[in-house]
């Protein structure tokens, strides 16, 4: 599984965010806000919705556990900052370089097996080090929720090793 190497120019992003940890995961919770809300969004960018976390930059991907508590986010793209639905807000995601993973799967098991592969065999021998920025997953038109062959990507945040 091979990424491709991506320069992401910023982000904004409107959604919905909660505190969760690994042990006590609350995304079902988090996305049965976000989704019968999204349309109520204006000036989408395309019709991703992107799963977001990593925004606490004191805490380093490589130390997070079972019971980490981290904030996660339900959101969509938008163009500009512009009347903002209620309850909703306003996120930044700063540009930088990614290493772009294809996940397919749905299954717990099969996105840690991914994100073992991808700091504990890819990252070492890549030449890239993670980088303080949020990580995120795109989840596009081949993402198909609770499916075997759903797709989705995997954005993490590298720099020069």
């Amino acid at each position: 599984m091979e990424p491709r190497i991506v320069e992401m120019p910023g982000k904004k992003l409107v959604g919905m965010r909660l505190r969760m940890s690994y042990a006590d995961n609350k995304s079902g919770q988090l996305w049965g806000q976000f989704m019968p809300r999204r349309k109520e969004i204006k000036n989408t960018v395309g019709t991703d919705l992107i799963s977001l976390q990593g925004t606490n930059k004191a805490l380093k991907m490589n130390d997070i556990s079972l019971d980490t508590e981290f904030e996660k986010w339900a959101a969509v793209e938008v163009a500009e900052f512009e009347n903002i639905p209620l309850s909703m807000e306003t996120f930044s995601l700063e540009a930088g370089k990614y290493a772009v993973f294809t996940h397919k799967g749905c299954s717990v098991e099969s996105i840690v097996k991914t994100m073992q592969f991808i700091l504990g065999e890819w990252l070492p021998n890549s030449g890239f080090e993670l980088d303080n920025r949020p990580d995120f997953e795109v989840l596009g038109e081949k993402y198909a929720r609770n499916h075997p062959d759903s797709e989705e990507e995997i954005w993490v945040p590298v720099r020069a090793g």
